[in-house]
């Protein structure tokens, strides 16, 4: 059953004008919460010309429509200038992970070609040296000309934002995103998920990522208002969801459950006005979300789906109300196509998608733009299944499958299972080198608080509640799980942990 939609491109529009309805409003857009005890409110005035004033200093310095600017920055109200006055001018700005090494962070901005880079002073030291460097503070007050500017009128196919994917197969990609498209995305975000001037929205991830980026744009647009920590900090996060009364909060699912550790702290603050918890990027167990509904109980746990090239965010809410199953993707948008492929059934298979909001290419790479683009679908190497009400449940990455004596092997079945032991707050499983399997699992473990387990039990556990072939022939414990710049699991350190012997299997808790 594939899922057709229209060929519109999305809505005319400069993506940089996405609040333009809030523009003259004093309320806070933004409340930036660098420093702990002085939170600093941003209305949507002081937002709209701050971003004005970043267009007029572009175009001061000679940026032209089409050029690229770099942005490597923690989170910070400036940040959103940066990304929305350069889009008012039609410049492209290219956000990049502030916890990439200086080779990859060179690698971007010359891939990127760049012109500049506007960025703290603590990461100028990753930027190469003969770019043009514009400092937040002093230095970007300085390049700021204030004064009105009128937005450029992009084409349908004009550059927006070109986001670069995290490399974790390979060196990182540019995602060549439209103006058009992300207008399409922005509102369709907003109208599905209810959000309005009253919601308090929480942001904690990188702003160089598409939860944050999602998250802004869905706010922005109706009028709500964003507490922006300017990374995440566990303590941090819990303190500001009670101090703003946020209504909204997302990340990956590895930030939730760390934040669910500090009961301690939930205990102590009120979470009450919390209704949507969403989570991208990564599965979602079911003890998660039922944990989330202990400690949120007005809150509704949300699994969302999204890849930064495919729309960015496909799937959602059932257009006829019903009820989304627990762990569930959701449907397929209004005006997305969604189609499975390559599968043992039709209703199992590599998720393809078609919407105004997808790439339009991947920078400088034609090939790969090839692959993965075919007639206007996206191949997005993600295999879901669809159950008999159109609801999407991801299985696996088809780059993550591997094969171990025959079987195939998806590393999300393996995790969740074991994620079924009441000891297992956390689990990862990554394949391991095997001179007669080829490749063999191995599970990286974080304990519930208190919980006691070792190797062989869980060895044992899985072996007697799912196949033989899929059970982890390793098992290591942390503390906590790495966290890569995304604040997904850093799944390279762990690698190389093991390589080093840096982490022990657990093999008895006497």
């Amino acid at each position: 059953m594939a899922i057709s939609c229209p060929e519109p491109r999305g809505y005319p529009g400069n993506l940089g004008l996405l609040f333009a309805e809030h523009a003259q409003s004093d309320r806070p857009a933004i409340i930036e919460l660098r420093d702990p005890g002085k939170p600093r409110p941003v209305s949507f005035r002081e937002l709209d010309a701050g971003s004005d004033a970043l267009a007029r200093g572009l175009a001061k310095a000679g940026l032209r429509p089409g050029e690229r600017i770099g942005i490597l920055s923690l989170n910070r109200a400036e940040f959103v200038m940066t990304l929305l006055g350069a889009m008012r001018a039609g410049v492209v700005p290219v956000p990049v992970n502030v916890k990439l090494p200086a080779d990859s962070v060179a690698y971007i901005l010359h891939d990127a070609g760049a012109r500049m880079v506007v960025a703290e002073p603590a990461m100028k030291r990753l930027i190469p040296s003969g770019l043009r460097v514009v400092e937040f503070g002093k230095g970007f007050d300085q390049f700021l000309d204030p004064g009105s500017f009128e937005a450029i009128e992009p084409e349908p196919d004009s550059i927006a934002i070109q986001p670069y994917t995290s490399g974790s197969t390979g060196r990182p990609k540019g995602v060549l995103l439209t103006h058009y498209g992300q207008n399409w995305s922005r509102r369709i975000l907003a109208h599905t998920r209810g959000t309005t001037g009253r919601d308090v929205i929480l942001v904690a991830a990188p702003l160089y990522h598409k939860n944050a980026l999602n998250a802004i744009k869905q706010g922005l647009t109706a009028g709500a208002t964003l507490p922006l920590l300017p990374q995440f900090d566990i303590g941090r996060y819990i303190e500001a969801i009670g101090r703003h009364h946020c209504t909204v909060i997302s990340g990956v699912p590895t930030m939730m459950a760390m934040v669910l550790t500090r009961k301690d702290l939930l205990a102590k603050t009120d979470t009450t006005s919390v209704r949507t918890i969403m989570m991208g990027s990564a599965p979602s167990s079911p003890q998660l979300l039922k944990e989330l509904r202990a400690h949120f109980p007005n809150a509704e746990p949300l699994v969302v789906y999204g890849v930064t090239e495919g729309g960015p965010v496909p799937l959602g809410p059932h257009p006829t109300g019903k009820p989304r199953p627990p762990g569930s993707l959701g449907v397929p948008y209004p005006g997305t196509g969604a189609k499975l492929v390559g599968g043992p059934t039709p209703d199992e298979g590599e998720l393809v998608l078609k919407n105004p909001g997808i790439l339009l290419g991947y920078h400088n790479l034609p090939d790969e733009t090839a692959k993965r683009l075919r007639d206007g679908w996206y191949y997005t190497g993600d295999v879901c299944r669809r159950d008999k009400n159109g609801f999407y449940f991801f299985v696996g990455r088809t780059d993550d499958m591997f094969v171990s004596g025959g079987e195939n092997i998806f590393p999300g079945e393996v995790e969740a299972l074991l994620l079924r032991h009441p000891a297992v707050h956390q689990a990862l499983v990554l394949p391991f080198n095997h001179e007669l399997k080829g490749q063999v699992p191995y599970a990286f473990i974080v304990r519930k608080a208190g919980a006691t387990v070792a190797e062989v039990e869980l060895k044992q556990f899985a072996l007697a509640n799912g196949p033989a072939y899929q059970h982890p022939r390793r098992v290591f414990f942390l503390e906590q799980f790495p966290l890569a710049g995304t604040n997904k699991v850093d799944r390279e350190r762990l690698r190389q942990w093991v390589a080093d012997g840096a982490l022990k299997p657990v093999t008895d808790e006497a």
